[in-house]
């Protein structure tokens, strides 16, 4: 199974999946390429260290934003992926490479969807809005990509605790480390070897 990887930070789930990759832990899966938004992304940097294309796409590099969303359908059709898979992206996908892919792009959110999720809801703002309403539970979300901003069908959360005196920044790493470094690799290894069913538009993983 091909993959490209969206990604507009440091690509720490990038860096997840291919290391899942190469311990054997996903299997039947390569990355064929890294995009992001983002020339200075240091996913871009990760992508070469592995010998993986990368690539920037930036809406500032158009003039449209039509433009921008064309080319960024063409870049990622370029390479025939199978799957498209956001890690951090931080740009909202077109229309047009929604209905290119459909069930074909992956999403990771640090959140148990639907609390804190939707527009504006991202990176620490998800971590802050957790603290601020003092929940004792929180998580992430591995869900597939549709027309709205997080609405897609979920397929796998994880659980995480929040603790006493946590800040956004401890939360957000503890997130990462418990549930989206182990939830966004076992999603794709679902896809890549056929362990995902749908049944009345929601998606199950089957052992």
């Amino acid at each position: 199974m091909k993959v490209v990887v969206l990604v507009s930070g440091g690509g720490t789930n990038l860096q997840a999946i291919l290391d899942k990759i190469s311990a054997g832990k996903i299997t039947n899966t390569e990355v064929v390429a890294v995009i992001s938004n983002k020339a200075d992304a240091y996913a871009l940097e990760r992508a070469k260290k592995a010998g993986i294309a990368g690539e920037c796409i930036s809406p500032k590099s158009f003039p449209t934003r039509e433009e921008f969303n064309q080319a960024l359908l063409a870049g990622i059709s370029a390479y025939e992926p199978d799957l498209i898979v956001l890690a951090g992206y931080l740009v909202i996908l077109p229309e047009c490479l929604i209905k290119a892919y459909p069930k074909k792009i992956l999403n990771i959110h640090p959140s148990l969807i639907p609390s804190f999720c939707g527009d504006g809801f991202y990176g620490l703002h998800v971590h802050e809005a957790v603290l601020a309403r003092g929940n004792k539970v929180t998580g992430a979300t591995v869900h597939f990509v549709d027309e709205g901003t997080d609405t897609g069908p979920i397929l796998l959360q994880k659980a995480v605790s929040v603790k006493q005196g946590d800040t956004p920044e401890v939360l957000q790493r503890r997130v990462m480390e418990e549930a989206e470094w182990e939830i966004l690799p076992a999603a794709i290894n679902a896809i890549a070897n056929g362990r995902v069913v749908w049944e009345d538009g929601h998606a199950f993983v089957t052992e």
